[in-house]
């Protein structure tokens, strides 16, 4: 980030569409056609990977660090494809276009992808699947068994799967690969079609200038196919379960810290292998975006550690990880290294010494700096340096308009408006924070769709430490207006972002 740009967070799941949910196909070329007209140059997006209800929905616990979402696959584009008819499309039910309904969702998908399989099949895709197939390997042959697997045994966690499955006994693996080798060729085939429409949509992006920010999370869930595939890597017990688990301990979010329950790395292992596992995520990540977001920067050089049988992150522990020897081994594995840290939160002299020899940006989220020490906080728009990317708010924050209404206290809205010497309101407060990201010193601003629009907490994309009713926030089409494009670019060219 060498110049001064700016752009917009919303994840492909709350874009327009007709099926139930965002996806990959011709909203998503709409929407970065509004970021060439309104002069933006990134499109930051959440975690691509699969998401389960058993954990919320969440991106950020995903059964895979290297799958795409299915959900995100575009009809259409499978339309488009020769995969479908427009029978097939004729016969999708009409779901909400206001909220992701992911059962609804989720069924509607299974019927479609079901007739997509068996017209491919039919059908000669053989050589762009055969080059999909070699690129992605690596990791595409555990997933797709592992998917099969979930199925056969009605969804029930793998530590809880025959022992020879569990620990992954070469003969009963060759046996389920034979069994099930139609419903694995599914999954594949259902990667292929997520990474194809996906690397179409990034070039068509990367064609107008527009850069795609990535998210990677720190942490995988327990019940993934990484886990289960190398248990070595964590601190499991001999049943192959979490000793210790991931959180953080009471913050801005929760008075009892954030319990997020995923197991815990063994870092010693990781260091011994040369950190195999952790180049590999870094090489994939930075082949489907062009920046990657490293979720819970924190984590890499020290992570809240709590036992398992805890019901809260209040009782664990701060435990050293080696982020530096991690960043050190990417920086030689890779010519170069586009991360842009989430360092939110409590920041200790360790972690900024390994910010400052990586030289990747920080995140300045402005949200949070009309507390009581806005004079000194990190995120005030006036401390905050160039290598930094400045934010209204994240995807964990409720919107600028609903923390005015709801969050903010008389005191952080006094010192909101001495700050800008003017009176806010709620219909103006959002404008305000804009242009308070878009002035700052940083090299670039992100502004989250809902702050752009003006939205309240109803628009909220999450709200952490709560499972149910997150991730379904969209984006109604008609709200992608010119006069909003124009003066989007208008303020991108004042503060000097074009």
């Amino acid at each position: 980030m060498k110049r001064r740009t700016s752009g917009i967070l919303i994840h492909v799941s709350s874009l327009p569409g007709h099926h139930g949910i965002g996806d990959l196909g011709p909203d998503a070329f709409i929407y970065a056609d509004f970021l060439e007209t309104a002069k933006q140059s990134f499109w930051q997006v959440l975690p691509m990977n699969p998401t389960e209800p058993i954990s919320g929905e969440s991106p950020y616990s995903s059964s895979s660090v290297f799958a795409g979402n299915p959900l995100l696959i575009s009809p259409q584009r499978l339309y488009e494809n020769n995969l479908l008819t427009k029978k097939d499309l004729s016969t999708l039910p009409n779901l909400p276009t206001d909220r992701v309904d992911f059962p609804s969702v989720r069924k509607c998908k299974r019927r479609i992808f079901r007739q997509a399989y068996q017209r491919f099949r039919k059908d000669n895709h053989g050589d762009s699947f055969k080059a999909f197939y070699q690129h992605h390997s690596h990791w595409l042959d555990d997933h797709a068994l592992f998917v099969s697997l979930k199925e056969c045994f009605k969804h029930e966690p793998w530590h809880k799967w025959p022992e020879a499955m569990r620990d992954r006994e070469a003969q009963a693996l060759a046996r389920a690969r034979e069994h099930l080798s139609d419903r694995i060729m599914k999954e594949k085939f259902l990667q292929y079609c997520f990474y194809e429409q996906w690397d179409t949509l990034k070039q068509y992006c990367n064609v107008r200038d527009i850069r795609i920010i990535g998210d990677m999370p720190i942490y995988v869930s327990h019940d993934s196919v990484d886990v289960w595939c190398h248990p070595g890597l964590f601190k499991l017990d001999e049943n192959k379960l979490p000793t210790v688990v991931s959180g953080v301990p009471p913050d801005y979010f929760s008075p009892t810290g954030q319990l997020w329950g995923n197991p815990v790395y063994r870092w010693d292992v990781m260091k011994e292998t040369g950190f195999a596992w952790w180049v590999r995520r870094f090489a994939h990540n930075l082949t489907m975006y062009d920046y990657v977001r490293v979720d819970h920067f924190r984590g890499y050089v020290a992570f809240w550690e709590v036992p398992a049988r805890e019901k809260t992150a209040v009782n664990g522990v701060w435990v050293a990880a080696p982020g530096n020897d991690l960043f050190t081994t990417l920086f030689k594995k890779f010519s170069c290294l586009p991360l842009i840290a989430e360092d939110i939160g409590t920041i200790t002299p360790e972690v900024r010494e390994v910010l400052a020899q990586s030289g990747f940006p920080g995140t300045r989220p402005i949200i949070f700096a009309f507390g009581g020490n806005l004079s000194i906080h990190e995120c005030a728009p006036h401390n905050i340096s160039k290598n930094n990317v400045a934010y209204t708010g994240t995807h964990d924050c409720n919107t600028v308009k609903g923390w005015y209404r709801k969050d903010a206290t008389r005191g952080d809205r006094r010192r909101l408006s001495r700050y800008l010497g003017r009176r806010v309101s709620e219909a103006t407060v959002h404008r305000e924070f804009t242009r308070l990201v878009m002035m700052s010193a940083a090299d670039a601003a992100i502004i989250p769709m809902q702050d752009i629009l003006g939205l309240d907490e109803t628009a909220r994309m999450n709200l952490p430490a709560h499972l149910e009713g997150n991730w379904r926030w969209r984006l109604m089409p008609d709200r992608l207006t010119p006069a909003l494009a124009q003066e989007l670019g208008e303020w991108t060219e004042l503060y000097g972002r074009a």
